[in-house]
Parts: C-alpha cells; structure tokens; sequence
C-alpha cells in the first residue's frame, strides 16, 4: 500500500513503533497509537500532531485481548484503517523461569494475535488494506540465550506467513518483519556486542519502504538476516555448540 492514511501502530511509545508513527506523520494522515507508558505515548503524540498528523493516543495493554479488540475497533471506526502495525513486545528474556517465560509469550505471541484478529473481518469485507506484524531475526532459530523470545518470535513469524497466503484472495496484504538489533528502551541494557547496531529512524525507513512494495519478508540488515537464514539451515550438532556460547539476554 503506496500512502496509507489511517494507520495503527502497537508499542507506539518507543523504539521502532516510535519511530513509525513519526516516519508516516504528515498532514491528512490518522494515526491511532498505544503504549505502556502515558507520559511517553502522550510525547509521541504531540511530536506527530506537530508534523500536521492526526493522532490520538491510548494506554493499552496487549494482552488484555478485549481491550485491545476495542482500542482496534475504536481506531477502525474513526477512520477506516489502511495499515495495522503489529509491534508491541518485550525483549528480556528469563531462561527458563516460568512467571517471566509465559509473560513474554502473553506480549510477544497472544499481543499480535490480540492486535490482529479484531481487524480481520473489517479489511476482509472491505477487500483492502495492509497487516504487519513484526517479528525479529531472532525467531529463525531456538536461541539458547533468549528461549522465550526466539520462539515467541518464530511464532509470530510462521502466523504472519500463513496469513499472508491466506488472506491474498481477500485483498488483504500481510508482512512479516525481522529487524536485527535496533536502538531501543528493550536494548539499551544489553551487555554484549550487537553487530550492525541500528538506529530506529533507518528502521523505520525500511521497513515503510517495504511494506509499500507489499513485501512479504522485511528483514534487515541484510548481512543479519543472511546469517539468521544459515543458522536456521545448519544442522543441530554442528551450530548447537556455537549457540550455547552466545550471550544471554538479561
């Protein structure tokens, strides 16, 4: 989709989602944004208004599957929604403890799925618009250091796929995208080397350019996601050794 107008996006507050929202601001735009964190959703906010969009502004938790249905179906209302951005998500993973383990699972996985299946039959019936549904590199493979996300992420990663497919007779256009590291609140503590580091505005830039391409896969940077895809290809007895010598996510 060339020039969306009325756009949702999840984890609006910070990093990517923030990133967005101020990437696709501009006058005649709608923008509905959510967030943990009131003052930082409120910031945003302000900041797209100041590039002449309409934005409004809430705080939301995506696990709360009816409250994010309504805050969907709010947006939708308001103005017919051209693109959903399904970012919302947390990056510290916990091993193996089982409170932190399912909470990331709950935002990760039952977030996307909460954000996603409330704009299905709208865009259906209208026979248009666009659903991203961000993912990450991680989710290529079983990460030994971040068990929790890396498969949260390939979960959201395979449904994304499988929308996609699924929803083509529709009219519906669905993306799936696997951003390597990113500036962010979620890797700002990180403790060990993040190759081809990148700041959230670049991000965002490829990723919009992606998704007006209606690409399926939007992974970047390239060299990243090469590395990702071999990974994911490897045989087990010769990468396992590898991967349990890679740092682990706090």
């Amino acid at each position: 989709m060339k020039h969306p107008r009325s756009i949702a996006i999840t984890g609006a507050s910070s990093g990517i989602g923030e990133a967005l929202a101020y990437e696709y601001s501009s006058p005649g735009v709608t923008l509905a944004l959510c967030g943990r964190n009131s003052d930082r959703v409120k910031s945003v906010v302000d900041g797209c208004r100041a590039k002449g969009a309409e934005a409004v502004g809430s705080v939301l938790d995506v696990t709360d599957a009816d409250a994010t249905a309504r805050w969907v179906e709010d947006a939708d209302a308001r103005a017919p929604l051209d693109l959903l951005i399904a970012n919302a998500g947390i990056a510290a993973d916990p091993g193996v403890r089982d409170d932190q383990t399912k909470q990331i699972f709950a935002v990760n996985m039952d977030g996307v799925i909460n954000t996603v299946l409330p704009i299905l039959k709208p865009m259906r019936d209208r026979r248009c618009g666009q659903i991203a549904i961000v993912s990450s590199l991680a989710g290529y493979r079983g990460f030994p250091g971040a068990p929790a996300y890396s498969a949260s992420k390939a979960a959201v990663k395979a449904w994304g796929e499988a929308l996609r497919g699924r929803l083509h007779r529709d009219g519906v256009q669905v993306s799936v995208i696997c951003p390597g590291y990113v500036i962010s609140r979620m890797t700002q503590d990180n403790k060990f080397p993040m190759p081809m580091l990148m700041n959230p505005e670049r991000a965002a830039k490829i990723i919009r350019r992606g998704l007006e391409r209606n690409s399926g896969l939007i992974a970047f940077p390239l060299p990243m996601h090469w590395i990702a895809w071999m990974i994911s290809l490897a045989p087990g007895m010769m990468i396992d050794p590898m991967l349990r010598k890679l740092p682990r996510k706090e």
